[in-house]
């Protein structure tokens, strides 16, 4: 292993590329990036005075697996630490205020690379960094209008992956709302309203039953609320700034593109690409960016797969064809080509939510999501000279808490795991093969999670039936002193995604909300993952009108089944889960006392002529296509029915969020004020569509539970 900051050795640049075909338009593809060095901003080598209610997250270990880099928000916003898995003295490698997304240490030990949001924002860059914190520098994302993502590491640590967003096309800006302008780009996937499902249960989807389809208007019908960018385009980027960079894909308009994984020669990419619902994954040669191999892969984790030792043999998680995702053996020539498919492990009713490979290759850990709790396995393979990979039987592993967030591997035989649950904060532990899980030291105590005195509520699992006769279910917190069955005022709190999940980990803001006396109740409605393709597919096209539905089953639920006080109900949710509690106040207006509506969608119109190009690309498939659809998707828009609105509401935005802009809230909260429903708008200053800094969640919290006390007060 090189020593941490050495720089004057190095393992070999990339082999040099044969010529490659011609490259795609200018106007398609990303400029590539060069490194520029940054002023070194190490902060104090010693942990600072801890927060009782700091989170630890996102591990990457070194090669030898004896110290991990991570992220952590003791110091109130998430950054950048590392240090010894067994010792508490962490260090901090960026003290600037920039969150922290992402982080990935390279294999040959001399580099850590992560990804930041400037300004808190949703545009990001790549930088990276020595392990001792010299050498800071940004690799991709200098320019405010491009966004920059990573990938991978090359498995000798010559070069990481990082895909860069083109700048978008300008938008026209009027009285703080985004205005239609630009055509959709004619590639986009289509959408006609229609639900497809693979499993084997029929049910309505919406007013007119399942497939419905819901014609858009002709070309008198209105510009398209769409935006066009320039593409997404991935490369190999040398740290040291020794090679050039080398292109490895590019997608005209794409919703994503990420590098997963290189073969250990360099000579296959894994790429994931592909709209929400329809992602997939790509073999590609770099050698000529020849596409070998595709199939559908399953929506969450990113890091879908990794390639054996040798490269004959790629794992997958996927759902290609299925209703949960499973483990997938695909079968490789010299070239890339795919000999054949196989899957290697599956549950008949769990997804396989992660998938790791140990640095062996030969170790696949694997976690499923079992009703929204975690169940850890640890398979072995092995190879056999010209025949697939064989695997063995699945070994568990304990679990001390409820949810796995993130693996890792940690040098020969350890795992480094990201948990998560009811009782505690998010933290990383640690563990040899076959030894029980060890919490690292830095990492905040279970008995840390909240001050003393109001222990966290460990959550139910309640389950309904939804009016069409689907199945439904979503977590109870009940608010600790009631009596069992005292009606309590009740907030149903959406999720967002749609895909997201509702799970059994620690929320502040349910801890804020329970600790004045109001209960939480928090379903998956329809369009949730986790529960199947068809679940997930449910909300397709006019099936998101059976998802509005589903909302008001999940309140009357709460009142049979919590019990919740029918007078005293409240609906809250962020980014989609906002759009849900905007559209169930003018939906079910009589149902709710009032609603708090957190980076949600009020028009889906505006939102696609104000969101990111790759955004909106990835949405067209889950909400509609902006032309074809144009008539569903302003009929499914909160602000078409916004004359109904009876409950007042609070709205939050944070100021740079891109992805929803803040004019969906802004104009939905002019609305009711015109009409004389009482509404309020809180912006939170240096947050983009996630809350990341702790004075703000704090706010957000503060607020939130201050509106919802005052209006769900008893008569």
């Amino acid at each position: 292993m090189t020593p941490p900051g050495a720089s004057d050795t190095r393992p070999p640049p990339l082999p040099a590329q044969e010529p490659a075909p011609p490259e795609p338009p200018e106007t398609h593809r990303a400029a590539a990036p060069a490194p520029v060095p940054l002023p070194e901003a190490e902060g104090p080598r010693d942990a600072v005075t801890r927060l009782r209610a700091h989170g630890c997250w996102y591990p990457s270990a070194d090669p030898d697996g004896t110290e991990a880099a991570f992220i952590c928000d003791r110091g109130g916003v998430p950054q950048l630490w590392a240090g010894p898995v067994d010792g508490e003295g962490v260090r901090l490698l960026d003290s600037s205020p920039d969150p922290v997304k992402e982080v990935a240490w390279s294999p040959d030990g001399r580099w850590i690379a992560y990804t930041t949001v400037p300004g808190g924002g949703e545009h990001s860059r790549v930088l990276c960094v020595r392990p001792d914190g010299t050498g800071r520098r940004l690799l991709a994302g200098a320019d405010p209008d491009t966004s920059a993502y990573l990938g991978c590491w090359a498995r000798d640590g010559s070069a990481v992956a990082v895909t860069l967003a083109a700048p978008a096309a300008s938008r026209p800006q009027r009285d703080g709302l985004w205005q239609p302008s630009d055509p959709a780009p004619a590639h986009w996937t289509a959408r006609d309203g229609r639900t497809t499902l693979l499993g084997t249960s029929a049910y309505a989807t919406g007013p007119g039953g399942l497939g419905t389809t819901v014609h858009a208007p002709g070309p008198g019908g209105g510009t398209p609320a769409a935006r066009t960018g320039a593409g997404l385009s991935a490369y190999l980027i040398d740290p040291d700034g020794l090679a050039s960079p080398v292109l490895l894909a590019t997608e005209p308009d794409a919703p994503t593109l990420r590098v997963c994984d290189l073969t250990a020669d360099g000579r296959l990419a894994l790429l994931r690409r592909g709209p929400r619902g329809r992602r997939e994954a790509v073999v590609r040669r770099v050698v000529d960016t020849a596409t070998t191999f595709t199939l559908p892969v399953a929506d969450g984790d990113q890091w879908i797969g990794r390639f054996s030792p040798d490269g004959r043999t790629l794992w997958l998680r996927s759902d290609a064809g299925r209703e949960y995702a499973a483990l997938f053996a695909v079968a490789l020539d010299a070239d890339g080509t795919a000999l054949g498919t196989r899957v290697v492990a599956e549950r008949a009713d769990s997804d396989l939510d992660l998938l790791t490979l140990a640095h062996d290759g030969r170790t696949a850990v694997l976690a499923w999501n079992v009703r929204g709790a975690s169940e850890l396995d640890v398979v072995e393979s092995s190879a056999r000279p010209g025949a697939p990979d064989t695997t063995g039987p699945p070994r568990p592993v304990p679990l001390p808490h409820e949810v796995v967030t993130r693996i890792t591997a940690a040098g020969a035989g350890r795992l480094l795991l990201a948990l998560s649950g009811s009782q505690r904060r998010p933290g990383v532990w640690w563990a040899h093969e076959g030894v029980s899980l060890l919490r690292t030291p830095w990492s905040a105590r279970d008995e840390d999670t909240v001050p003393p005195g109001r222990p966290p509520v460990r959550p139910v699992l309640s389950r309904l039936t939804a009016r069409d006769g689907l199945p439904l279910g979503g977590w109870y917190y009940r608010a600790p002193g009631r009596a069992p069955q005292e009606p309590a005022p009740c907030v149903v709190h959406l999720h967002g995604g749609p895909e997201d999940q509702e799970r059994p980990v620690f929320d502040p803001l349910y801890h804020e909300l329970l600790g004045r006396g109001l209960d939480v109740f928090a379903p998956d409605v329809r369009g949730s993952g986790g529960h199947g393709r068809s679940f997930v597919d449910a909300d397709l096209g006019t099936g998101r009108f059976a998802a509005l539905d589903d909302v008001a089953d999940c309140a009357a639920h709460a009142v049979t089944a919590g019990p919740a006080d029918p007078t005293r109900l409240a609906v809250m949710g962020r980014s989609y889960g906002g759009y849900l509690t905007f559209a169930s106040l003018v939906w079910h207006p009589d149902l709710f006392r009032t609603g708090v509506a957190v980076c949600g969608m009020s028009d889906l119109l505006t939102f696609f002529a104000g969101t990111e190009p790759w955004i909106a690309e990835s949405a067209a498939h889950k909400y509609g296509h902006p032309e074809r659809d144009r008539e569903l998707l302003r009929t499914l828009s909160p602000m078409s029915r916004i004359d109904a609105l009876r409950a007042p509401l609070l709205a939050v935005h944070g100021e740079h969020d891109t992805n929803v802009p803040p004019g969906e809230s802004e104009q939905f909260v002019r609305a009711a004020r015109e009409r004389g429903v009482p509404a309020e708008l809180l912006v939170l200053r240096d947050e983009g569509h996630d809350f990341l800094r702790a004075e703000n969640r704090r706010l957000f919290r503060r607020a939130a539970g201050d509106w919802m006390e005052r209006h769900l007060r008893p008569f």
